[in-house]
């Protein structure tokens, strides 16, 4: 029902986009004022042409303990089914971007992300052990097209390339021997081109701004290994409130539902571990966010954007046993020139 829903927000944004854009043409766009979205939210602002910006952010999720559908389910009942059962996991990704406005109405952005993935396990035979993998993930080529501008309202359109840099090969030690393969959430990448594509509004008035966006994963094709990851929609929506000329505080929900593994990986044994198992991988949840900026908008330091956005669920359902998400983290460094 959710994807459904998510889609026919897709259809109806799209269908007034011819619309939308030749509303543009009658109107005057000034994208040298930015009004950011929260830091946690990719392609809401566009630059004006020629212009450049670089950002980096560190990203942080926890997952502690495993649900299956709404229900928390505890280490002896998931070791009833499987051999291995894990107990927690912390992503960590280092995001390094780059965006170019090459007119005042595209902006294109590329991305590559560092990932460091760890998952504490323990065994049928009450042995602790941890897991992890390292290194390059997905890097991804996006452009955001302003379809119409009016002031400080704005829709635009997101589009986008994944590109499978990040290895699905990762491997290490565990009780059950040395350079084993891991599951499918311990590797860095998907495997496959993935599709980006997104619509964003943003809106404002005196020292208020707001926003949406849709956003999908669409995934292209089959892995080396013989597997898909599944497609993942979002949907977010954010308010946000100037406090003074350097600093504003926003309020974000935040909204995802994901699918199942289509195909398997032959080195991985679906007895061992719920992470091995490809239908047991979808879910949805709803994050609750808050956030901070601080723009520098003229002196010595113009052009640099400092932001922290951090939240935790306030719904999850899981096709599991699963980790279930605690919280997650964002702080980002911006500088446009």
């Amino acid at each position: 029902m959710r994807k459904q829903i998510i889609l026919s927000g897709f259809c109806a944004l799209l269908a007034v986009s011819p619309a939308l854009a030749q509303e543009h043409n009658n109107h005057h766009s000034n994208h040298g004022e930015h009004t950011y979205g929260p830091i946690g939210v990719m392609g809401e602002h566009p630059h004006s042409k020629g212009e450049w910006m670089t950002s980096y952010s560190y990203n942080t999720m926890q997952m502690k303990g495993n649900r299956n559908d709404n229900s928390r389910v505890n280490v002896s009942q998931v070791l009833n089914d499987f051999m291995v059962s894990p107990t927690k996991m912390t992503m960590q990704m280092h995001m390094f971007g780059l965006m170019y406005g090459v007119s005042d109405r595209l902006t294109l952005m590329g991305m590559l992300p560092y990932n460091s993935i760890s998952m504490d396990h323990v065994n049928r035979m009450g042995v602790a052990f941890t897991t992890k993998s390292e290194g390059i993930g997905d890097a991804k080529l996006t452009g955001l097209y302003t379809l119409y501008q009016q002031g400080h309202r704005r829709f635009m359109l997101n589009a986008g390339l994944s590109f499978p840099t990040g290895s699905i090969d990762e491997r290490d030690d565990t009780p059950a021997g040395s350079n084993q393969k891991l599951p499918y959430p311990m590797q860095l990448g998907s495997g496959t081109y993935d599709i980006l594509p997104g619509v964003t509004y943003v809106d404002g008035i005196g020292k208020w701004s707001w926003g949406s966006q849709l956003n999908a994963v669409v995934r292209l094709g089959e892995n080396d290994n013989n597997y898909t990851l599944g497609n993942q929609y979002g949907l977010t929506a954010w308010g946000a409130r100037k406090i003074n000329r350097y600093a504003s505080a926003s309020l974000r929900l935040d909204g995802k539902t994901w699918g199942n593994i289509d195909g398997s990986d032959s080195q991985l044994n679906p007895a061992m571990a719920p992470t091995a198992r490809t239908d047991l991988r979808s879910g949805e949840r709803v994050d609750m966010l808050v956030g901070v900026n601080l723009v520098a908008p003229d002196g010595k330091f113009k052009g640099n954007r400092l932001a922290i956005e951090a939240g935790t669920p306030v719904y999850q359902k899981l096709d599991g046993p699963q980790l279930e998400t605690d919280y997650r983290l964002t702080i980002g460094w911006q500088l446009t020139f």
